[in-house]
C-alpha cells in the first residue's frame, strides 16, 4: 500500500468517528437542570426562657457533725461499770451516765477533807474567843491608867489579830479542799454532753483510765453540717450571706440536700447557717456551711413518692446541695451551649438574621445558664452548627427557616 492510500484510509476513519460521535450526542437526553441551594449555614438553636423566682445555687460537699467531742475522764481509776449502749454506733442522751470509775479512794478523800475542815472550824472558834479576851483585857488596861497618860498603840499580836486571820484562812482552805474532793467524787461518773451517737470508744470494765486521756469520741444528733465550696460569683447569689450569724438558727436562706441511699435518692431540708469570711488557700473558693436539723428521720424520696422509710443523713456522705439564691428583677435561662467566648449569645431574629447580644452570666447549672442582658423570652439562640458569626449574618434552622 502506498503512503497516499494510508492517509486516505486514516482520514476516512476520523470522519466516520466524528459522524458517529455527533449522532450519539444528538440522540442523548437533555440533562435536568436543578437550582443550587442557597449558601446559608444551617444551625442548631435553643430557646430563651424568661426567669422567675430565686436562682438556685448548686454545690456539693461532705456531711459532717455539727458538734464532735472526745470523752475524756477528769479523774483516774478503775472502770467498774459501762452503759450497755456505750458502744461504737450506739445512741446516747444528754446527761446519761456512760461509765463509772471506782469511788472508794475519792470517798476517803472527802472524809479526810471534811475532818480537816471540822478541826479548822474549832480552831477558828478558839481564836475568835481568844481575840475577844485579848480585846477585853486591853480595854481594862486602858481604863485603869491615868486619863492624861496615853496607853499607846496595842500590839496586833497581843490582840491576836494575825492569829485570827490565819485561822480564818485555814478554814477557807479546808472548805476549798472539801469542795475539790466532792467535785472529784462526782467526776467518777462520766456523762454524755448531748444527744448523739458514739463514733468510737475504747473503755471496758476493769480498765484503768487516766485523767485527760481520751477514751471515746461522740457527735451530736440534733443537726449535721455540709461544707459547700462555692465560687465568689455563686456565693454572691446567696442573699444576706455575710450578715448570717453562726448558730443563731436564722433559716431565711433555705437549702435542699440530695443524697443517694441504696437504689434511690432522698432529700433533706436545711438552711444556710453561715459563710466563712476567707478563701480556701488551695481551691480559692468560699466555704458556705449548710445545716440540716434532725438528719436521722427527715429524709424523703427525691421523686416525691410516699416514703417507705426515712434513711439517716450519714456522717461522711457526699451529697448535692441546692441553695435558694437571690431573685434578680429580670433574668433569662438560655441553653448552656449558647454561651460564647466573651459572654455573648447569638440570637436569631425573624428571617434568620443573627444578632450578637452581650450577657452577664449569673449561674451555670447543668445544661442551662442564668443570664441578664437585652434578651427576649421565646427568642431562638444558636447552640451549634457554626463556629463563627457576625452581626447581621443569615442562618437557617428548623426554628427560623430561610424564606
Amino acid at each position: 500500500m502506498s503512503r497516499l492510500t494510508g492517509f486516505i484510509v486514516a482520514a476516512g476513519i476520523l470522519v466516520v468517528s466524528a459522524a458517529l460521535a455527533a449522532l450519539l450526542i444528538s440522540l442523548a437526553p437533555e440533562p435536568t437542570r436543578t437550582e443550587q441551594p442557597p449558601q446559608i449555614p444551617f444551625v442548631q438553636t435553643g430557646v430563651v426562657t424568661a426567669g422567675s423566682g430565686p436562682i438556685p445555687v448548686h454545690g456539693s460537699g461532705t456531711v459532717r457533725p455539727s458538734a464532735e467531742v472526745e470523752i475524756v475522764p477528769q479523774v483516774g481509776g478503775k472502770v467498774v461499770w459501762v452503759a450497755p449502749g456505750f458502744l461504737s454506733g450506739g445512741r446516747i442522751a444528754a446527761g446519761d451516765t456512760l461509765f463509772r470509775i471506782e469511788e472508794v479512794d475519792y470517798r476517803y478523800r472527802v472524809r479526810d477533807a471534811e475532818a480537816n475542815l471540822a478541826a479548822s472550824r474549832v480552831a477558828l472558834l478558839k481564836e475568835t474567843e481568844q481575840a475577844a479576851i485579848a480585846r477585853a483585857q486591853r480595854e481594862l488596861y486602858a481604863a485603869g491608867r491615868d486619863r492624861e497618860t496615853s496607853p499607846g498603840e496595842a500590839n496586833p499580836l497581843a490582840l491576836r489579830a494575825p492569829q485570827l486571820k490565819a485561822a480564818q484562812a485555814a478554814l477557807d482552805r479546808d472548805e476549798a479542799r472539801v469542795a475539790d474532793a466532792r467535785l472529784a467524787l462526782s467526776r467518777t461518773s462520766v456523762t454524755a454532753p448531748f444527744d448523739g451517737y458514739v463514733m468510737e470508744e475504747s473503755v471496758a470494765v476493769g480498765q484503768v483510765v487516766a485523767p485527760a486521756r481520751p477514751v471515746a469520741r461522740v457527735f451530736s444528733a440534733d443537726a449535721v453540717e455540709i461544707l459547700v465550696p462555692l465560687s465568689d460569683a455563686d456565693a454572691d447569689l446567696i442573699p444576706g450571706l455575710w450578715s448570717l450569724k453562726a448558730g443563731d438558727g436564722n433559716r431565711r436562706v433555705t437549702a435542699r440536700v440530695v443524697g443517694r441511699f441504696g437504689e434511690g435518692s432522698y432529700t433533706w431540708g436545711g438552711y444556710v447557717d453561715r459563710g466563712e469570711a476567707y478563701l480556701d488557700r488551695q481551691t480559692r473558693t468560699v466555704d458556705v456551711i449548710v445545716r440540716v436539723p434532725d438528719p436521722a428521720g427527715t429524709g424523703r424520696p427525691a421523686d416525691g413518692t410516699a416514703p417507705s422509710g426515712s434513711p439517716p443523713l450519714l456522717i461522711g456522705k457526699f451529697v448535692d446541695v441546692e441553695i435558694e439564691g437571690r431573685e434578680p428583677d429580670d433574668y433569662f435561662l438560655v441553653p448552656r451551649a449558647a454561651l460564647r467566648a466573651g459572654n455573648v449569645v447569638w440570637t436569631v431574629r425573624d428571617g434568620g438574621v443573627v444578632h450578637i447580644v452581650p450577657v452577664t452570666v449569673l449561674q451555670r447549672s447543668g445544661d442551662a445558664a442564668y443570664v441578664t442582658g437585652m434578651l427576649e423570652g421565646g427568642r431562638s439562640v444558636v447552640t451549634g452548627g457554626i463556629q463563627f458569626a457576625t452581626e447581621g449574618m443569615r442562618v437557617q434552622s428548623e426554628a427560623e427557616p430561610t424564606p
